[in-house]
């Protein structure tokens, strides 16, 4: 497994998965000893969020940031200002989870000032069974957007395609050649490949090192 650096941004379209991946990369940040912090960054989505796992965490000894009004009926949910603290506790490892598509990625923008001090990890959350990410057109398309919004180099790409309980390897392997077809016009690695650890293991021995096997924590609402 490829060494984290001390901040992560999960950044894709609606339904790639970011944030059950921010979930279970914040618990293997957990599982090494490190400090973790995950901000709940979805401005848009009120459901399919972070604060969702707010329990989890807990129990896990991870702490979460969260909007101000997230998980209520109460509309236009801010960014608390204790978000600035971990660009100041350098022990900390921080997690971003990103609103979804060009709208989600808006409020990250606000802070590039204090992201370009840091050394990041932006992951471009890549699943090639939504429908405007399943080709290469269309996935360039989405990072386009994101990218030109999020004003933030994006790093690297994860290959999180999925189609909830129906996902097969075989579905895996078709979004890792798309996933490998869009690094390649980005000139950006493919640094994980995420699935259920079951999936996971049958992939040929090649994806060995790429292999991030998550489990499933969020009630899943598209």
């Amino acid at each position: 497994m490829r060494e984290p650096k001390r901040i992560s941004i999960f950044l894709g379209h609606y339904g790639s998965g970011k944030t059950e991946l921010a979930v279970n990369y914040a618990l293997y940040l957990r599982s090494l000893g490190k400090k973790v912090v995950v901000i709940d960054f979805d401005l848009v989505n009120p459901y399919f969020r972070t604060k969702d796992a707010e329990k989890l965490f807990e129990e896990n000894g991870i702490s979460l940031i969260a909007p101000a009004f997230a998980n209520t009926n109460l509309e236009n949910p801010t960014i608390p200002a204790e978000i600035f603290s971990i660009f100041e506790d350098k022990e900390v490892y921080a997690i971003f989870d990103v609103g979804g598509g060009e709208d989600g990625s808006i409020p990250l923008g606000f802070y590039h000032q204090q992201l370009a001090k840091e050394d990041c990890d932006v992951f471009f959350v890549l699943n090639q069974r939504r429908l405007l990410t399943a080709d290469l057109e269309g996935a360039l398309d989405i990072y386009g957007e994101i990218a030109a919004v999020a004003r933030i180099g994006i790093t690297g790409l994860i290959n999180n395609t999925h189609l909830k309980e129906e996902t097969t390897s075989e579905m895996i392997l078709e979004g890792q050649e798309l996933a490998e077809e869009v690094a390649d016009a980005l000139k950006i690695p493919v640094v994980y490949i995420s699935g259920a650890k079951e999936m996971l293991d049958v992939l040929p021995e090649a994806y060995e090192p790429l292999k991030f096997p998550i489990q499933f924590y969020i009630n899943l609402m598209f």
